[in-house]
């Protein structure tokens, strides 16, 4: 379902990162891991990515500052997707003022996430797409 797909998963922790690893390599997914805000900048600075899905809670930089950061100073439109154990009205709202593109509540289900990377990275190519002609 996500063969093909490079996807960027920022997770501070361990175990969260290494189950969404798993779950996305299972699908095909190529992914590389951020253990925080910063990394994920960096990397996403230096390669190139279909997706991010990214933690909120985070040291040194949490989600919200990283996708912030991604809007407005890499002017990169990525799809971000975010991964919450908060409340998910809230949460949403917030993830929306601050650029991602969609909220996940842990524990998240498998078919639900990959359905919705494929969706935005499939919207996200059209757009791009359109922005080219």
């Amino acid at each position: 379902m996500l063969t093909g797909y490079s996807i960027l998963v920022a997770e501070d922790n361990p175990l969260n990162q290494k189950i969404a690893t798993f779950m996305l390599e299972k699908h095909g997914a190529m992914v590389t891991s951020a253990g925080n805000g910063k990394e994920a900048i960096a990397l996403l600075e230096k390669g190139s990515f279909d997706l991010i899905l990214m933690d909120i809670q985070m040291p040194e930089m949490d989600g919200h500052e990283t996708a912030t950061y991604i809007r407005t100073v890499l002017k990169s439109d990525i799809p971000i997707i975010a991964l919450s154990a908060g409340n998910l009205d809230y949460e949403l709202e917030r993830c929306l003022k601050t650029g991602m593109n969609t909220c996940i509540m842990k524990p998240f289900d498998t078919n639900e996430i990959c359905n919705k990377i494929v969706t935005l990275v499939t919207e996200n190519k059209i757009s791009s797409e359109k922005r080219c002609i």
